[in-house]
């Protein structure tokens, strides 16, 4: 796996990776990451801008809302052990 770029954002760290004919866009806040594929064919060519383009501010909303589920999610598991 290669890391072809990073994009900085204040509240997540993004970085797009390469394998295999695809790239990997992971998102990581603190001890939590999502991440995405893509095939290399579903682009038109553009590489890592063409990637760049479709993580606009309305989808990186979401992905920081997940984030916040997913703490809370995990948080809730957690504390449901805990005697």
């Amino acid at each position: 796996m290669r890391v072809i770029a990073e994009l900085p954002h204040p509240e997540c760290k993004i970085t797009l990776f390469n394998m295999n004919q695809k790239y990997i866009i992971k998102f990581e806040q603190g001890t939590l990451e999502q991440s995405y594929k893509l095939s290399e064919l579903d682009l038109s060519g553009g590489g890592a801008n063409e990637i760049f383009q479709i993580l606009d501010e309305a989808f990186i909303a979401t992905i920081v809302e997940r984030f916040k589920s997913m703490r809370s999610d995990f948080s809730a598991a957690y504390n449901r052990q805990q005697y």
